[in-house]
């Protein structure tokens, strides 16, 4: 019965098998490019296998159990208990069915732009930055700074960071499945340190943030005849090569002018190599972007302006308050969620976006 109900349960299991034999064999072990993209599908269809497995193992059980009911009504009660259960595991099937996001257990590239507002915006975008870097430590994950431009007072003028699980995780559990949901314009609302009537101000900075593709991936490639790198020298805060050296790197891909410039590097390969990885990710993004626009199945759209009217949240510092405008997430600890505790207002996203997902497969 199951197998007639759910035939893309049944593939996902046999995909699974297949899977974990190829996996198992000498020529893949030797190769990381190919056991990374294996395990990655292996991980994607884990969560399908266990939910079907525990389904069908039910609904076995619930038949044996029926059938011997018939025989001896004492196993009446236990039947129905049995029979209960079904429906729980069978919508487990269903969600676990539900098409993700091909990028969930990728790691993640974030950007972050002071916007309107001055040095206050950029004070808040490294009050952002801290965010981020703390609920990276609470997941267990690592944060790399590839770039930073900082103001006098210590605040974030753009930033990028490449934030990255520990080994292979399952999708639900990769770095993207929860940070893609932070790309748009955040809001503050509070009193600036640079204010000295203790008025209010509203500024804003932008995040943008986009899945990292892996140094041998070969979804990406990218023609050198297609890139114009200009070489020039690193400004601001840094040891004795800044200002001295030609080792930052400007890197223009041509074809859809996408620019990244990298000089917190010490030489200036390194800030080559880490301009590349950035734009390979990015490649990837757009690329997969216009592979759902094409499927009618626009992922989670992020605002690309840093205008503060755009905005997907607001955190608001006299009353405490933080509000997602696209879930009506409201919670009154910003305190906390500053220091990393931002988990419950990403889950509310989470459940959006699932809801979203399920009513489109009917």
């Amino acid at each position: 019965m199951s197998e007639e109900q759910f035939p893309a349960a049944v593939a996902a299991v046999e995909e699974y098998g297949r899977l974990e034999k190829q996996m198992s064999q000498p020529e893949t072990a030797s190769d990381p490019a190919q056991i990374r993209k294996l395990g990655r599908r292996h991980a994607e269809l884990a969560p399908i296998v266990e939910a079907y497995k525990a389904y069908h193992s039910a609904l076995e059980d619930s038949q044996a159990a029926e059938q011997m009911a018939r025989e001896d009504p004492d196993f009446a009660q236990e039947a129905k208990a049995m029979a209960d259960r079904i429906p729980d595991l069978e919508q487990a099937l269903r969600t676990a069915l539900i098409p993700r996001d091909p990028d969930d257990g990728r790691d993640t590239i974030m950007e972050i732009k002071a916007g309107s507002g001055g040095e206050e915006a950029a004070l808040f975008a490294g009050d952002l930055m801290r965010m981020y870097v703390r609920y990276a430590e609470k997941r267990g994950w690592t944060t790399e700074i590839m770039s930073e431009n900082r103001t006098q007072l210590g605040g974030v003028k753009d930033a990028q960071l490449a934030i990255r699980a520990r080994g292979q995780v399952a999708p639900a559990d990769g770095v993207w499945a929860s940070l893609k949901y932070e790309g748009g314009v955040h809001r503050v609302q509070r009193i600036p340190v640079t204010e000295s009537q203790g008025r209010i101000q509203t500024s804003a900075a932008g995040v943008i943030v986009f899945p990292e593709a892996d140094e041998d991936d070969d979804e990406i490639e990218i023609d050198p005849k297609d890139l114009k790198v200009d070489i020039f020298m690193s400004s601001g805060p840094g040891g004795q090569s800044v200002n001295t050296t030609y080792s930052a790197v400007r890197m223009t891909h041509i074809p859809t002018g996408i620019v990244v410039s990298m000089q917190d590097e010490k030489s200036q390969i390194q800030n080559r190599q880490a301009a590349l990885r950035v734009l390979k990710s990015r490649l990837l993004a757009m690329k997969h972007e216009e592979e759902a626009a094409q499927a009618a199945d626009m992922r989670h759209s992020q605002v690309r302006s840093l205008d503060r009217s755009e905005r997907i949240r607001t955190y608001n510092f006299p009353e405490s308050r933080i509000v997602d405008h696209r879930t009506g997430y409201k919670a009154y600890n910003l305190e906390q969620v500053l220091d990393g505790d931002l988990q419950a207002v990403i889950d509310s996203d989470i459940q959006a976006d699932e809801a979203r997902r399920m009513a489109s497969q009917g």
